[in-house]
């Protein structure tokens, strides 16, 4: 397991608020298993989540990302692959909703070495509540 920093940088543009950016510095985990690369890293305050940890595992054009912990909730489990679309129930403080998604783009050059960046762009939906696109940038330093 290896020790590294990472910048989050997510941007997110909707019809309704217009477009909105939340960036912050945090300590990662990079492991390898089964073939695929983990990044494991703790939300913060800032990003509304505090005290839920963010599980990234990178394979072959795909990157899941699990949130547990206080605050995550249940099933917020999200898969992004390319031109694929991916349909789920999401945990919010104020109850379940059902989210789909649709990955317009995903990349991944990370490396074992605790280099490189994951590029993810998005159009989400939350049934009845939000519907925009969000890109995120998460750069390994």
């Amino acid at each position: 397991m290896k020790e590294v920093m990472v910048r989050i940088r997510s941007t997110q543009v909707s019809q309704e608020a217009g477009e909105d950016t939340m960036e912050f510095v945090t300590e990662a985990k990079l492991y390898k298993k089964n073939g695929a690369l983990y990044l494991l890293y703790e939300e913060s305050e800032f990003s509304g989540m505090p005290g839920c940890k963010t599980r990234l595992r990178l394979r072959d054009g795909e990157v899941q990302m699990k949130r547990f912990g206080e605050g995550a909730g249940i099933g917020n489990e999200l898969k992004f692959e390319k031109g694929k679309r991916y349909s789920g129930i999401y945990d919010t403080p104020f109850g379940p909703i059902g989210i789909e998604l649709l990955t317009n783009d995903v990349a991944s050059t990370v490396s074992e070495d605790g280099k490189g960046q994951v590029d993810i762009d998005y159009e989400v939906s939350l049934k009845g509540l939000l519907e925009g696109r969000n890109k995120m940038n998460i750069t390994l330093m």
